[in-house]
């Protein structure tokens, strides 16, 4: 009885299977095209960032100022050496596309654990403490959404310099906001189950009680919260990246690779148009993906 969840009826002699909860998360999964399409995605983008010293034609750093500004293979002028074509200095556009991606990925899930540490900490208190820590809690995500992320971070940034640790400390301590809205409201409602005061009755400590009794039912919350929250960090920094604030050359950021191209888009649009739609892709996936988490692990949803 490994899959399937089976109970027996006594009065009419019957067996009754009813399906496991793992089994109703595949189905419900194979039923979400979102989700499908949305993981479909980020698994592409993904493999990218890992093969990329495997399936790059060439040194995403080389310069080559005689093969600069080569068209994509699919015009007149292109050429199968460098499919994407090359930027103004000679370097391989897919190359840097593949790395790129390494790049936004790793500021994507950095930022999110560093804003998922921060804002589960203070749901927890402010949601099972309530009183005094909750008033300071509510204060302070007040104080952070009258703060835009992207202004804060522009000016945090011109003030200590451009690097990718910096975006990355930055950025997540900026978007805590969700996680600690959820969190707090989750909270509230779990610690009135009866297995809360019956912990606290057994002499469980406030520590045991939040890790052991409430945290494993913030999970599928969180990890919802967490696929958006990296869509939005990631475009967050191809926007301060487009302005210089980010990841500085010659890194191979999909902002910084929008910024270098805009000066040529008028003749040269692939330059944009490459790291573009690299960057929606990315974006456009993980976006599906959370929605589709959340239609997947709502107790709602049909099985």
């Amino acid at each position: 009885m490994t899959d399937q969840a089976q109970s027996f009826d006594k009065g009419l002699g019957l067996e009754v299977v009813f399906p496991s909860p793992g089994r109703i998360m595949r189905r419900r999964m194979l039923k979400s095209k979102g989700f499908l399409l949305g993981l479909t995605m980020f698994t592409l983008v993904v493999l990218m960032a890992l093969l990329a010293p495997l399936i790059s034609p060439h040194d995403p750093y080389d310069q080559d100022l005689s093969q600069r500004l080569i068209t994509p293979v699919w015009t007149e002028q292109g050429s199968w050496e460098y499919p994407l074509g090359t930027d103004y200095l000679g370097r391989d556009n897919l190359s840097r596309v593949f790395y790129g991606a390494r790049i936004s990925l790793l500021i994507g899930f950095s930022c999110m654990l560093i804003a998922a540490g921060i804002g589960t900490s203070l749901g927890l208190l402010a949601g099972y403490f309530g009183g005094i820590v909750d008033m300071v809690v509510s204060f302070m995500i007040t104080v952070r959404l009258a703060l835009p992320a992207v202004l804060v971070a522009v000016a945090v940034v011109a003030l200590i310099g451009g690097s990718m640790d910096v975006v990355i400390v930055v950025l997540g301590c900026l978007v805590w906001d969700r996680f600690i809205v959820v969190v707090r409201a989750n909270v509230q409602q779990i610690k009135s189950m009866d297995y809360v005061p019956a912990a606290k009755a057994a002499g469980c400590s406030v520590f045991w009680i939040l890790m052991r009794e409430i945290m494993p039912n913030l999970m599928n919350n969180l990890v919802v919260i967490a696929t958006l929250e990296i869509g939005r960090v990631i475009l967050l920094e191809a926007a301060l990246s487009f302005l210089g604030m980010g990841v500085q050359p010659p890194m191979p950021s999909w902002g910084l690779m929008i910024a270098e191209g805009k000066e040529f888009m008028l003749f040269e649009p692939y330059l944009v148009m490459i790291p573009g739609v690299a960057l929606f892709i990315l974006i456009l996936g993980m976006n599906l993906l959370g929605d589709g988490l959340r239609d997947v692990t709502s107790p709602e949803g049909g099985a």
